[in-house]
């Protein structure tokens, strides 16, 4: 690869000694990474149950590199949710974040969504998880990751941080800005990135670093945590906006952050911080700071969604169907129906109101003629045990391709709706009518 000349003199600087195996690194393997859904499965099952030569990622309990050779997108597991492929050493921003079951986390700049996923899982489903991405059609990934990774406690918003502080102000117990940045440490797995380096340059990103962050830092409640990140190696970008937000932002403090082998302290004096350099670590490269907001004084902006009355018709075609198919019963008095969509929404959401909405919680199912129609992400967010209706298929089993590719299925069922599983993980619908088992994967998610 060609690099800036500019580029390399910045990091002569930055590296010096350093410097020539920086370089080196470009030609060496891009490491593969995954990681394990623990709302499905636990690491060491998981690793029971891989088809995949996997080594275990330090920094991530749940992490795991993979083989180049490895087409792990391609296995029915991916299908069901049970892991989600991400780059190494950006499964280190999240794991930083002190995350607790039942705690309200915002993802600020989520798209596409992989450490939403990574923040979800730790949840286990309880409290709430708020993943924003200013742009529309970047935050369709997300809603896509969520729902395959059976997150059901999630909100999926796109605005501009500004404006979700009139809303979520003293809100969260924990935030994470993955910053918009030069994407200097993408370099090695993307020279378009490069590209990309020459038309905006740091003091573009540096610009969107210093909107974005004291809209994030009002959002956290006092004594909560706030993790920074970028995949730039730019002291502007890291060191230095560490720096200009606590001259600016008095109320918090660096904490530091544990010594994993490979990871180097931050520079300028910031030695709380880390540097995750690819000629030191398996991954391409990363920096994160984790902040503790120390003041005391509460503000908080909270309004609770306000429930309106449920389509009783609408409602009673739902709980038919709870009770025909399900073995579990959901809380009635957190579902929406919005345009004939139904959902289950997360415990305290918030008013949402004059906010775009890319997703309201589990979404559970649509509504036609008053007739329930479960959805795809409904059958990625329940557990083998909460299904009584089911087809379980071994993953070795031909059917298990021909259903994702959304092809007729010839097998036993009883009439109307069954899970259709992979070994004991669900995948998704199917419909029995008379003697035709209907397959209602969805279209969209279908095996290519």
């Amino acid at each position: 690869m060609t690099l800036p000349e500019q580029y390399k003199n910045k990091m002569k600087t930055l590296l010096e000694d350093n410097y020539e195996a920086y370089i080196a690194s470009f030609d060496k393997v891009h490491y593969q990474g995954l990681r394990s859904n623990d709302i499905k499965i636990d690491p060491s099952t998981f690793l029971k149950i891989a088809p995949f030569q996997l080594e275990p990622i330090v920094w991530a309990d749940n992490g795991f590199y993979y083989s180049n050779e490895e087409k792990p997108a391609k296995h029915p597991y991916y299908h069901a949710g049970l892991f989600y492929i991400q780059e190494p050493s950006a499964m280190v921003p999240a794991s930083i974040l002190p995350i607790q079951k039942g705690d309200k986390v915002l993802d600020l700049c989520a798209a596409p969504g992989g450490k939403s996923t990574q923040i979800g899982a730790r949840l286990g489903n309880t409290g709430l998880l708020v993943s924003n991405d200013i742009s529309p059609s970047r935050a369709k990934a997300i809603v896509k990751n969520i729902e395959l990774f059976g997150i059901r406690n999630a909100i999926v918003l796109s605005e501009a941080p500004d404006k979700l502080v009139g809303y979520f102000e003293g809100f969260f117990d924990k935030v994470l800005v993955d910053a918009p940045c030069s994407g200097e440490g993408m370099f090695r797995k993307d020279s378009s990135m490069v590209k990309n380096w020459l038309e905006y340059g740091v003091s573009y990103y540096e610009a969107i670093q210093k909107e974005i962050l004291p809209s994030a830092a009002k959002m956290l409640k006092p004594n909560g945590y706030m993790a920074y990140s970028t995949c730039t190696f730019s002291s502007e970008e890291n060191e230095k906006m560490i720096e200009w937000f606590l001259n600016t932002n008095s109320n918090f403090e660096l904490v530091d952050i544990e010594s994993i082998d490979g990871f180097e302290n931050g520079r300028e004096g910031l030695t709380q911080t880390k540097r995750l350099w690819p000629h030191k670590i398996k991954g391409e490269g990363h920096f994160v700071a984790l902040l503790h907001k120390i003041d005391d004084n509460p503000t908080s902006k909270y309004r609770p969604f306000s429930f309106e009355k449920t389509n009783e018709k609408q409602l009673s075609s739902y709980l038919d169907f709870e009770k025909d198919v399900l073995s579990c019963t959901l809380d009635k008095n957190r579902m929406i129906i919005i345009q004939d969509k139904l959902y289950l929404l997360p415990e305290h959401t918030p008013d949402l109101k004059g906010l775009r909405i890319q997703r309201s919680g589990w979404y559970l199912g649509e509504f036609k003629n008053y007739r329930f129609e479960p959805s795809q992400a409904f059958a990625s967010g329940l557990y083998f045990e909460e299904i009584k209706k089911l087809i379980t298929i071994p993953v070795v089993d031909h059917n298990v391709i021909k259903y994702l590719k959304g092809e007729s299925l010839n097998l036993d069922a009883p009439e109307g709706y069954n899970m259709v599983c992979v070994d004991d993980y669900p995948l998704g619908w199917a419909k029995k009518t008379g003697n035709i088992l209907k397959n209602k994967y969805c279209a969209g998610w279908r095996w290519q």
